[in-house]
């Protein structure tokens, strides 16, 4: 196992290389560089075959490639995850899909996450401070256990953090803030309240977030389904 598997994969997945797609998702906003252009479906059912994988997470992250730290975030176990793992993946973040997929698959399901989306939101590097409103939107969803005060506390540093112009950190604290309002009646009574809040600000991002989650929230679709309508 390990050294030799690690190599094996990546073999794989330079097998798989299409430059047609590289150039595809770089028009999305994709850091083209040591990316190979293979799908997520493909690196899902990739890392399906792998199954669970710490080591060998870890050492798929170290080649910096792409495509093999998406696998990572696939293969690693959520329990075996520390801190400090997290503290340096989160740097290593240049890309909004590897952030996102890595937020939502894996850091979402650590008993850091809470803790990582306060401290993340509050630092100053693009993808270091989506990850922490990613986090927000993720546990939002698949955190069933979690009161509702936890999510009433990322509420401030939505309001505070929706005057940060920068595209990939605009449209993270937005879809935490829908996320938190979709929850349940109470977090989205008072998603609604910091987005008229936020409404008020001075600032082009502030406004496009609170009117964005607003149509949302404040909408039939959601209002319904709050309210037992199918």
């Amino acid at each position: 196992m390990g050294t030799a598997q690690a190599e094996e994969i990546i073999a794989g997945i330079k097998s798989l290389a299409n430059p047609k797609n590289v150039a595809g998702m770089a028009r999305f906003g994709i850091n083209p560089t040591n990316t190979y252009g293979v799908s997520i479906p493909v690196l899902r059912k990739m890392a399906r075959e792998i199954g669970k994988n710490h080591e060998l997470a870890l050492e798929l992250w170290e080649t910096g490639i792409h495509e093999a730290r998406m696998l990572a975030c696939f293969i690693d176990r959520p329990d075996m995850i520390t801190g400090e793992q997290m503290e340096s993946w989160v740097k290593d973040f240049d890309s909004w899909d590897v952030c996102d997929q890595c937020c939502g698959n894996l850091f979402d399901r650590t008993r850091f996450a809470h803790k990582k989306a306060v401290e993340w939101c509050g630092r100053e590097e693009e993808f270091v401070r989506r990850a922490g409103f990613v986090l927000m939107a993720c546990l939002a969803v698949h955190d069933k256990k979690a009161g509702d005060q936890a999510f009433i506390e990322f509420l401030p540093l939505i309001k505070t953090h929706s005057r940060d112009e920068r595209n990939y950190v605009k449209k993270a604290v937005n879809w935490a803030l829908r996320q938190i309002g979709k929850r349940n009646r109470n977090l989205n009574n008072a998603a609604i309240k910091t987005a008229e809040e936020i409404k008020q600000l001075d600032s082009k991002s502030a406004r496009w977030i609170a009117s964005d989650a607003l149509r949302e929230l404040a909408g039939d679709a959601v209002q319904k389904k709050l309210a037992g309508v199918k």
